[in-house]
This record gives structure tokens, sequence and C-alpha cells, in this order.
């Protein structure tokens, strides 16, 4: 891509510079507990009546639960403290007395209440796991469908890892979150007062104790959660660019092992893991700290009770029984106390990853469709009642730029506009080629006909048409375009060729076979395609790095052919041809471009050949347009850009065991 004559800032590898501006996430303001929780709760609506179903089958398994040292004390109590005071030593007690049968029918009891905990501990699994994993799933899908709609400007900003952390880990913790920590806080709470009830009737001076120890806790706990929240975002942030940089070192592994670099890349990736792994530390120490004190605080309290219980015990303000069991209550109390802080910054984590979500699904869509989008009137409607491209003959379509100027968003204030009052014509049918020196804002005029970026100022028209009063659907079924960088999808062959095919010409038969066969030739791809394993419908992998760069480039035209568009817009779409193909491509483009009203950017003196008609773009207007001939004749500037081109484009050897790759 060409890079304007604004240069925009371009980060270097991730891990190479510790110095990197930060993701923009991070300078973003913060969301409320509130505004968090609210929003989440309209995504919940849906699945309220599971997940409360799951409550309270948490919350009832847990009282069962706590029934069982109600069971132990009335034992105590009851059959065996009479049986201890009331039947001499060597004497038969009868069956109404026996501690056995009390002993049995205490067993039997305790374990109706284990079995109904574990029945409704099953069931709360039942009603949360699956719609947890449906939310997981519908807001991965709404995440996915925003970041395709947002617009280019978007993803220059931000890191493929953060976006990828964001899609995958952090919805995971979402769904963890919901599945669980949710259910299981409420539950524990239940737990805690249920509990603590018990023990107040058992001996409320032992309970005061214990609800003493409650307090330091919960001031612990607020400043923990903002401690925490910071740590828990920086974790996720660095995971992000972890991601990102994992990501870039693969997809550029050549070049870092063709420069010899690979040490130097791992430096800057060690350099970042180790600052995951501080924040990683640092995370788990004050979690932990926090852990420690909600396991000695009640510990505490329990030691300061059994002293006081057993005084109490002694002078008869307390029975065995209720001792025994206000311990087991407060042991089965003290869990969920501990586990309180575990959940809490599971909490603190899922509002964390739930603002990383907000963060991109509430980034402005600065691209959009008109409110009353304009009819395309080169479409004709298909038999099924679709808009369907009219024949190019019948339609050819004009292109024009109207006093355009662009700069990036992302420009700083004292870089000119890299478009600064651009006005060109392209007639319906015609080839035009744009030249200029690199950093003139080529790529940028492509890039603003299906509004990939959208103008600063002035007008972009199709056949008199705005393109901002055109449906994106509409506008993006006219264009077709190539870029420099040909980008291949792990798709086979056959989908990658026909992505922008019309619809009922993307599944395999005689009208699509005839269209990807006629685009495959047009690019000089069809002989090599032949050459793979199951022909067009190879896997090309990853990218389509197992093809060769020529390769990758040919297909990558075939699909812009493929697409029958009224304008064909090609960024130096032969660049990675050795001159022999790009001989033979050329032939082929000229044939298959008559009626097609085609735009390309010229950086090889070779590309101005195919056109009818050449602009030169300069200080960011156009400089001149006419033939080559004679712009040749006229433009000492024209003949000054081509010698530069001439210059730095030197003979390319052929692919030599291209069609074997």
């Amino acid at each position: 891509m060409t890079t304007p004559t604004s240069p925009r800032p371009q980060p270097a590898l991730r891990g190479q510079n510790d110095s990197a501006a930060p993701e923009p996430s991070r300078s973003r303001s913060a969301y409320t507990w509130g505004q968090t929780f609210a929003r989440m709760w309209q995504i919940m609506r849906a699945i309220r009546f599971r997940l409360l179903a799951g409550f309270l089958c948490a919350a009832a398994g847990s009282v069962f639960a706590l029934m069982i040292p109600q069971v132990l004390q009335r034992l105590i109590n009851g059959a065996l403290a009479d049986a201890a005071t009331a039947t001499p030593p060597n004497a038969t007690p009868s069956a109404a007395t026996s501690p056995t049968t009390a002993v049995l029918q205490a067993v039997g009891l305790v374990v109706v209440l284990g079995v109904l905990e574990a029945v409704l501990v099953y069931m709360r699994r039942v009603f949360a796991v699956t719609p947890a994993t449906e939310v997981e799933r519908t807001m991965r899908l709404t995440l996915f469908h925003r970041l395709l709609h947002l617009p280019t400007a978007f993803h220059d900003e931000w890191g493929s890892g953060q976006l990828l952390s964001r899609s995958m880990s952090d919805l995971g913790q979402v769904r963890r979150w919901l599945a669980f920590a949710l259910i299981m806080l409420m539950s524990d709470l239940v737990t805690i007062v249920v509990g603590i009830t018990l023990m107040v009737r058992q001996s409320a001076a032992l309970a005061l104790v214990f609800l003493a120890a409650a307090v330091p806790v919960v001031v612990m706990s607020y400043f923990f959660a903002r401690r925490y929240h910071e740590l828990a975002r920086a974790s996720q942030d660095r995971s992000g660019d972890l991601a990102t940089t994992v990501e870039e070192s693969v997809e550029g592994i050549r070049v870092l092992k063709a420069f010899g670099q690979g040490d130097h890349a791992l430096r800057g990736f060690s350099r970042q893991a180790d600052k995951l792994r501080d924040v990683e530390v640092a995370k788990a120490t004050t979690g932990g700290l926090f852990d420690l004190m909600l396991i000695v605080i009640p510990e505490l309290a329990l030691g300061m009770a059994l002293f006081i219980g057993l005084h109490q015990v002694a002078g008869g303000a307390m029975t065995v029984g209720a001792l025994a069991a206000w311990f087991t209550t407060a042991a089965m109390v003290s869990m969920p106390v501990r586990m309180i802080g575990q959940l809490f910054a599971m909490t603190v984590n899922t509002k964390t990853a739930l603002d990383r979500q907000w963060e991109v699904l509430d980034a402005p869509l600065t691209v959009t469709d008109p409110p009353s989008p304009v009819p395309a009137p080169w479409f004709s409607i298909d038999e099924d009642g679709r808009a369907a491209p009219a024949p190019r003959a019948a339609a050819p379509v004009t292109v024009e730029f109207h006093d355009v100027r662009f700069r990036y968003p992302d420009a700083p204030d004292h870089m000119p506009d890299v478009l600064r009052g651009v006005d060109l014509r392209v007639e319906p049918g015609e080839t035009l080629a744009i030249v200029g020196v690199v950093g003139s804002g080529k790529t940028t005029m492509l890039d603003l006909v299906p509004r990939l970026y959208d103008v600063t100022a002035g007008r972009v028209t199709v056949d008199g048409v705005d393109v901002r009063d055109l449906s994106l659907a509409d506008l993006r079924r006219t264009c077709a375009m190539t870029f420099e960088d040909a980008t291949l999808f792990s798709f086979s062959v056959r989908d990658n060729v026909l992505l922008g095919a019309p619809a009922g010409l993307q599944r395999p038969g005689l009208p699509g076979d005839g269209l990807l066969r006629r685009a495959l030739d047009t690019a000089d791809a069809q002989e090599f395609v032949s050459t793979l394993p199951r022909g067009v419908d190879t896997e090309i992998g990853e990218e389509g790095l197992s093809l060769s760069g020529g390769q990758r480039q040919r297909l990558a035209l075939a699909r812009a052919i493929a697409a029958r568009p009224q304008v064909l817009l090609l960024d130096d779409p032969l660049s990675a041809l050795d001159t022999r193909t790009e001989e033979r491509v050329s032939d082929r483009l000229r044939t298959a471009l008559r009626g097609t009203t085609t735009i390309i950017v010229a950086h090889r003196p070779s590309t101005v050949d195919l056109a009818d008609r050449v602009a030169l773009l300069d200080d960011g207007r156009i400089a001149g347009v006419g033939t080559h001939r004679e712009m040749m004749a006229a433009s000492a500037r024209y003949r000054s850009v081509i010698a530069d081109l001439e210059q730095a484009e030197s003979p390319q050897p052929s692919e030599p065991g291209e069609a074997a790759r």
C-alpha cells in the first residue's frame, strides 16, 4: 500500500519497542459497575429464568447442607444425651432410647439431605451451563459482526491480538462467571445469611464474635476490588499485546528469518512476557493476601468462639449439641466466606472483560449506510427479486472525484492532508492509471471509491451518484479491488476466487465453474492451480502462505475479475509477477477490462501500458491527465516520475518450480 504524504503512525513490530504507544483501549474512560452490569443484564434477560432456577437450586442445596448440623444437634442433645444420663452402664436400653437406632436415623436423614444437595448441585449445572454458553456465543457473534462493520480506520488503530483476546479469552471469562461465579456468589450469600441466623439461634454471643470478623473483611474487600480491577485490566491488555506479537511474528516469520532477526524478536517478546508475568504475579499476590486474610480472620474468630463456647457449656448456658452444631455450621459458613474472595475476583475480571467488549461495541461506525439509500441505476432485478449487476455493455459507469480532500483520522494536526483538492473523471469503460511518487496518496484514492475511508471534503461519484448516498452493499457489489499485498483466506482456491462473485455463482456448478475458469485464465493462474493436489478444491492454508507471492497475487486478481464489477480498482496488481507472466496477464487483462471502468495504481512503467489514459498525482492534486505519449511530451514532472519508476524497476526472475508448490 502506498504510504501517504501525511505519514500515518505505523507501530513497530510489537515487542521490539518498549516505548510503543499503549492500545487505545487503555486511554478510554472506564465504565462504572452499574453501567457495565446494567448492560450485561439486558443480554442476560433471555436466560434470566434459567439462571434464577440455577440459583434456587444452588441456594436450596446450601440450605439442605445447613440442616445437617441441626440433625447433629438433635442427635447429641436427644437420644445420645438421654442414653448417657438415664441408662445404667450394664443395662440394655429399650428400642425407643437405643443410641444405635438414633444414630441410624440421623445417618439416614443426613444421607437424604446429602443426596438432595447433590441432585440440586447437578440441576444447578444443568440450568446454568447451557444458557451461559449461549450468551457467550451470542456475544461473540455480536462482536464479530461489529468488527466486520467498523471502519478501516478502527482496524488501523487496534492491534489484532487485542481484538482476538476480546473475542476469545474475555468472553470465556464472561461464560465462566455466568455459569459458576454469579450463581455461587448469590448462593454463598444465602448460605452466609441462613447460617448466621442459625448460629444466632444457637448462641448470640458466639455469633456476634463471628460477625465482628466480617467488618475488616468488608473494608479489605473495597480496597481489594479497586486494586485488583487495575491489575486485571493491565493483565488482559498485556495478554492482548502478547497475542498481537505472536500473530505478527508468525505472519512475518520469513522476514525475521531472512534478516536474521529471530533473536531480536525473541528479546522483544521476552520483555513483553516479563511485563505480563509481573502483572500476573502482582495480581496473584494481591489475591493471595486477600485470601490469607479471609482465612486468618474467620479462623481467629472461631478460636475465640471456641474459648467462649466452652465456658458457656461449662456454665450451663449452652448445650454440647448446640456447641457442636454451632461449630459445624460456622465451618460450613466459613467456606463460602473464603470463596467470596475468589468469586469477587472473578467478578472483577468479568467486569474488566465486559468493559473491553463495550469499548469495541461502542466504537463509532463512521462509514454507514445513508438513511435513505439511492437505488443504484446500473443494477437490475433478477428473477428472485434480488439486485443483480446489469450487463456491463449496457451500463458502463463513470467515476469522478470532485475537489476531494482527505486526511487520515489519526494524522497529527501539523501534517497536511493527503489529498488536497483532487478533481478527476474516469470515463465509462475506460482504464486509467494513476502515477505518482511513493507516498503521494494513489492507494488512498482507490480506497475512497468503495468507502474503505470517507472523504474529508468533496465528493466521489459513480455515474453522478455520491458514493455516500448508495447503500454499502450496492456500492461494494459495484466495485472490486485488489491490494498490493494479496490477502487470501484459509479456504479452497474456488472459495477464494469466487468470494465476491454473485451469490448464485459461488456454489459448484456449470455457471460458477465457467466464471471460475475464465477468472483463473485471465489471471494466468489456471496452470499452477491444476497442479495442486485437489485442483480448485485445494485448501491453500492460512493466508495462502503455501503459495508463492506471484501465485497469491494472481489468485487475488482472479477474485476481483470473478466479482464481475462495474468498477475495478487495481493496486499495482502485477508487482509480484515475473516479466513473462506479467506480459501474458497484461494481454488477457486488456481483453477482460473492456467495458469495465478501471483505475490502476501504477508503481511500474509496465503497468501504465494497460491504461487508456494516465493521471499524475502530485502534491495531493491531479497535475495532469492524458495518454502516456501526451504526458511524456507535455509534463516534465511526469517524465521525472516515470524515470524514477524505471530506475526502481529491475527485471524479476521467473518463479521456478511454481507449479510444483
